[in-house]
């Protein structure tokens, strides 16, 4: 009964198999096109960037380094100059910010990839059972005919079936290119981002060791020439030393 059922189903051929994976090309394309507009919209020069940001920010002047984050349109500078606002807490207050500002887009920068990559793994298997189900229409039609005609038609149904397979590669190999694009494009993302990252707090740590070092130098200019009175202490060494 389950059987007979099952036939039937397969017996109306292969032929909507490939209207599903030619719509579902549709999506694929539609979802390539977003992300060529996407990556494109928000590109920029990142070590410009990440020159600018500090070559303000050793200047002190961290306003600037956020207008230059601003004017920029690159993802990186939009990451980089939200985390800027962070900054007066320090390296590690900046780089949680980072961390924080990157997974808050990690939407937008995937946005797609899961329905290619899904894609193209799973066309050429729908392919494959459009497949089955065109040599199954094709062999019934052979046990039903026992003339010359029949075989004919068993030979030009598995052609047809074959055709199914075809189709589900044809629409898996964009699918993959295009998700190992955009994972690459992601992977570019993140690591300029991080790279400016550690520009910029290593540009942080240095102004912050250098206003160490001054501080100490005057703490000890101050201090030279001083002679704190003891018990010990003579008048004598005392006006020596002043």
């Amino acid at each position: 009964m389950l059987v007979e059922r099952l036939l039937r189903i397969a017996l109306l051929g292969s032929s909507w198999v490939m209207y599903l994976l030619l719509l579902l090309s549709v999506f694929s394309i539609a979802a390539m096109v977003e992300r060529v507009f996407f990556f494109r919209r928000n590109s920029g020069d990142a070590d410009a960037l990440a020159d600018e940001l500090v070559r303000r920010l050793r200047a002190g002047d961290i306003n600037g380094a956020k207008k230059a984050a601003g004017e920029s349109r690159a993802i990186e500078a939009q990451i980089i100059g939200a985390s800027l606002e962070w900054i007066d807490g320090g390296a590690e207050a900046f780089n949680d910010a980072v961390e924080s500002q990157l997974g808050k887009r990690k939407k937008d920068l995937e946005r797609g990839q899961g329905y290619l990559g899904t894609l193209g793994s799973n066309s050429p298997f729908i392919g494959l059972f459009g497949t089955i189900i065109g040599v199954i229409e094709a062999f019934h039609q052979l046990g039903d005919g026992a003339n010359k005609a029949a075989m004919g038609n068993v030979m030009s149904g598995i052609a047809e079936a074959l055709v199914a397979t075809g189709v589900g590669l044809f629409v898996a190999i964009p699918a993959v290119i295009a998700y190992n694009i955009v994972q690459g494009k992601i992977a570019t993302v993140e690591t300029n981002v991080a790279m400016i990252a550690k520009q910029v707090t290593a540009s942080m740590k240095a102004e912050e060791h250098r206003g160490s070092a001054a501080r100490t130098a005057s703490n000890g200019s101050e201090r030279k020439g001083i002679v704190i009175p003891t018990a010990r202490t003579s008048d004598a060494a005392i006006a020596e030393a002043e």
